[in-house]
């Protein structure tokens, strides 16, 4: 009589046993599914971005951008650019290259976070930071770190290659002379 009972205990503790880590494995993959479709809808919001950049407009940004967005333009600037400041600077790019084109080369979410690797062509048709037009075609790369909460573009930060843009542009890089 030991015998059947012990083995019904151990089957029911094995069943038992088996259903908590059945329920365990199920909570972490719906844990695992939620992040991937976030992670996807936030790839959507940037690609979103630059199909908006790529038809020459910058209304797309006050549809994405919360208010309290902030830019980290390459190594270049040394504080973040606000909202405002960044529609400035993307107008004014769009004027002087109306052309241009951002071709995602890759797009890499991760948490909160959408990595996208860049190539942007244009011709240099208006005046750019100082730079007259010279109507040069231009092409040049560059990474940016979007962060995204509640469907939105909190932050975002770019390092782009600027000095083959200004060389393109006919800018040269020359040493300081050495003081004697």
């Amino acid at each position: 009589m030991k015998n059947p009972l012990f083995v019904i205990s151990l089957v029911l503790l094995f069943c038992f046993t088996f259903a908590c880590q059945n329920k365990a494995e199920k909570a972490e993959l719906e844990k695992f599914r939620a992040q991937a479709k976030l992670e996807e809808q936030n790839k959507e919001i940037v690609k979103s971005f630059f199909d908006g950049l790529n038809k020459g407009s910058v209304e797309i940004m006050d549809e994405l951008y919360t208010p309290e967005y902030s830019w980290y333009y390459s190594s270049t600037t040394p504080k973040p650019m606000t909202r405002k400041e960044t529609i400035e600077f993307f107008a004014a790019f769009l004027k002087a290259f109306p052309d241009a084109n951002w071709t995602i080369n890759g797009l890499f979410p991760a948490g909160d976070r959408v990595i996208a690797w860049l190539t942007v062509r244009g011709t240099h048709k208006g005046e750019f930071l100082g730079i007259q037009a010279t109507g040069n075609q231009v092409e040049f790369n560059g990474f940016d770190m979007f962060r995204i909460k509640d469907g939105k573009i909190v932050e975002e930060r770019e390092e782009t290659d600027m000095l083959g843009l200004y060389q393109q542009l006919g800018m040269e890089l020359k040493p300081k002379a050495v003081k004697k």
